[in-house]
């Protein structure tokens, strides 16, 4: 097999599950067959268009070692020349320029994961959980206690449905996991007192303001 280098990227072009094999083509248009059991250490991507002006927020989806920005930092367009290159204001402060052809790891920075916003704060978080998510496992006690302590002035729940939402958010998923009591209606939170209550105020849907 020809050497795939790291850091390199590839596109897939076609698979052979019988033979479990994968071929890509590489950036310089040759062909590379392998088995994917063999070759570790690799991430798949989609490739997706995205369009970003001035003052859109942005977050990286994979680290830019040579910029000295991590997977999932977030920071804001600050200007975009007329060959496309780009100056970002990081949330850190640092300021970074870079070509969107050289960086395509970007996307819009509105709305993150739980886990991804870890170690980040916001004045006011808006946070969506759907009960009938397909892996149930991604919602638990620990997603709800980094999810609601993000916010340091406001966080707001959005659900599909209230009254499956403290079995979805009680669930414990290690004995090492932060305890989250049960949620109790009408049951409002401070900074100083992190439980997870929906109270209903001024809202439309299935809004609930923490």
């Amino acid at each position: 097999m020809r050497s795939i280098e790291r850091g390199s990227f590839a596109a897939v072009r076609s698979v052979d599950a019988r033979a479990n094999t994968l071929t890509v083509e590489l950036e310089n248009g040759s062909s590379v067959t392998y088995d994917p059991r063999r070759l570790r250490g690799v991430n798949v991507f989609r490739e997706t268009e995205r369009e970003f002006a001035t003052g859109d927020r942005i977050q990286f989806t994979a680290p830019a070692n040579d910029l000295k920005v991590a997977n999932r930092e977030l920071g804001m367009v600050e200007a975009i020349g007329q060959d496309r290159q780009m100056r970002l204001k990081m949330d850190g402060g640092r300021d970074v320029q870079l070509h969107p052809r050289e960086h395509p790891h970007l996307d819009h920075g509105y709305a993150v994961t739980s886990h991804s916003s870890q170690g980040q704060t916001a004045e006011r978080v808006l946070i969506h959980v759907d009960t009938e998510l397909a892996a149930k496992d991604l919602l638990n006690s620990r997603m709800a206690y980094v999810a609601v302590s993000r916010g340091a002035e406001d966080a707001q729940l959005y659900t599909n449905d209230r009254a499956k939402l403290p079995e979805a958010l009680g669930h414990e998923v290690s004995h090492e996991s932060a305890h989250m009591p049960a949620v109790k209606p009408h049951q409002s939170i401070t900074p100083s007192q992190p439980e997870i209550a929906p109270v209903i105020e001024h809202g439309i849907g299935m809004g609930h303001s923490l």
